[in-house]
């Protein structure tokens, strides 16, 4: 698993195409949050779910799956349930994606030994928009460090 700064900020400053799997519509959902605040950073995001493909979700086409995708993806990102990421870390390394990110509460041990040994990156329990953030700058960004709690009385 990856978590050292350095590979990191290579991860992200190299992973310019991002499949997002398991992008819901629903603006409120960690996902979409996510996903918006990578392409406000410069990242294409590739919608991935069943329940919106042919549809347009954040100014994207969704597909069903990764092997759907008609172009290169550099990094998926995956937001499911561990016990469905084996399969898509098959379809990553199939897809000639250099990165399996896990999100938060995402540790898939064995899919993350399956894309290491297919040299792609690996990173769990991790979410992107957070590392981009702490690493690149972002951490005022929509909704943290706000101030929108504040221990100042208001005037």
């Amino acid at each position: 698993m990856t978590d050292d700064i350095t590979t990191l900020r290579r991860i992200l400053r190299t992973c310019k195409t991002i499949a997002v799997v398991g992008l819901s519509a629903e603006w409120h959902r960690p996902s979409n949050f996510a996903a918006n605040y990578l392409q406000q950073h410069g990242y294409r995001v590739v919608p991935v779910n069943p329940r919106y493909a042919g549809r347009e979700v954040l100014g994207e086409q969704c597909h069903a799956s990764l092997d759907d995708v008609p172009h290169p993806i550099d990094m998926v990102d995956v937001f499911r349930r561990t016990e469905d990421v084996l399969p898509i870390a098959r379809q990553a390394i199939a897809i000639g994606a250099r990165c399996l990110w896990q999100q938060i509460g995402v540790m898939n041990l064995e899919a993350d030994r399956l894309v290491r040994e297919a040299g792609l990156d690996s990173v769990m329990n991790h979410c992107v928009k957070i590392e981009h953030a702490r690493l690149f700058g972002g951490l005022h960004w929509a909704g943290v460090n706000t101030r929108v709690i504040s221990a100042r009385r208001p005037l």
